[in-house]
């Protein structure tokens, strides 16, 4: 009707993700996303940017494009872009100020725990903690409090956590951390296993989610990236500026046409988890009644432990489509079963097309808490 406005749509997870980069067609009518793949951008008579854009170190129309869509498909604000999940995280630290405390998962991926050994340890201080246990939080929060010497306060979490799938309450340790050191707190929650078609943690309580787009989101194998995304918070809107600044200058940028493919693996997220989803529901029971198997780690059995916290931070949406397992024999039990398999290979990764199996102790240093008889 002349002079009336029609209503704004309200756009679920799921066609959002089916329409990624491709809600509006370009100059020439093209519905699927252009890749951009130059290196810089003409400057004006009078020596402006009449376009926006300088040098693709520092902007590109692709990773532009991947942003704006991640960012939506989160409920965030913006997001920022980078050549690999560690990039990504790596870029949350070094926007971190000087000094300043982590407080790590005692079960993480230990790309995460290196970097803070090996690449931070004259920049930042870290301690591992059970994320399980709300009280445990507590505590180590109050002691970086009191110590009074740390600009910063970064709750690092996963939900599930990489390799046990320990759940985290995500609300509850926000709330209570938040309590404990206010605007010093910085909650950030590695968001890979699940991606925003399953959840949002910037919905309940964290300030960013961090992403390895190279698994889910890009979801064939064939792309790196990673992914930093803000929530509508005060201090997440004044970190994402040096989150820019890091980007900008250190230079660790998501290439456009791994953007491009990052997109195109948004658009088929929703479908394929819902059967990544499913499938690894399947491998947890029957692995469950194996006499040869000790335990099962997937938050989508009732008998786990986090199994009622994810639910309802997902939403009835599914549990993920990572689990674990330990065998019965130790190391030399995990290796051979790897080797016998047939079907499912042995790599590093996940969040493809195909299945993998991965002895995760072998690869990592040699501190880490890892299960021997753990695949």
């Amino acid at each position: 009707v002349a002079g009336v406005s029609a209503p704004a749509v309200q756009t679920n997870i799921g066609t959002l993700l089916a329409q990624a980069g491709c809600t509006k067609a370009d100059e020439h009518g093209c519905l699927t996303p252009s890749i951009h793949l130059t290196t810089t951008f003409e400057r004006g008579r009078d020596l402006d940017y009449p376009k926006g854009y300088i040098y693709s170190r520092t902007g590109n129309p692709s990773r532009k494009l991947l942003e704006e869509t991640l960012a939506a498909a989160e409920a965030g604000t913006q997001a920022a872009a980078f050549a690999s999940g560690m990039a990504a995280i790596s870029a949350i630290f070094q926007a971190s100020p000087h000094g300043s405390h982590v407080l790590l998962p005692d079960d993480v991926y230990h790309g995460t725990r290196s970097v803070l050994q090996l690449v931070f340890p004259q920049w930042l201080s870290f301690e591992a903690i059970d994320y399980t246990n709300v009280q445990t939080v507590k505590a180590a929060a109050d002691r970086a409090v009191q110590r009074g010497s740390h600009p910063r306060l970064l709750v690092m979490m996963e939900s599930p956590s990489n390799p046990l799938l320990k759940v985290t309450d995500v609300a509850q340790v926000a709330a209570a951390v938040r309590q404990i050191a206010g605007d010093l707190a910085i909650v950030v929650v590695d968001a890979t296993w699940l991606t925003p078609a399953l959840a949002q943690p910037l919905t309940y309580g964290a300030d960013f989610v961090v992403h390895a787009t190279t698994k889910y989101i890009g979801g064939h194998s064939d792309m790196l990236g990673g992914a930093v995304v803000a929530g509508d918070t005060s201090v997440a809107e004044q970190m994402m500026q040096q989150v820019r600044v890091v980007q900008n200058f250190v230079g660790g940028v998501a290439a456009p046409f791994d953007c491009w493919l990052a997109l195109r693996g948004m658009r088929s997220l929703g479908a394929r988890m819902r059967l990544h989803c499913s499938n690894a529901s399947q491998v947890a029971e029957f692995l469950s009644k194996h006499p040869a198997v000790e335990a099962v780690h997937y938050p989508g059995r009732s008998c786990h432990p986090g199994h009622q916290t994810m639910a309802a931070q997902c939403q009835g949406r599914g549990f993920g489509g990572m689990l674990s397992f330990q065998l019965q024999g130790g190391r030399q039990a995990a290796i051979s079963t790897a080797a016998r398999m047939r079907l499912i290979r042995r790599a590093t990764s996940l969040g493809g097309t195909e299945t993998l199996v991965e002895h995760r102790r072998s690869i990592e240093p040699a501190d880490s808490p890892t299960p021997e008889n753990l695949l």
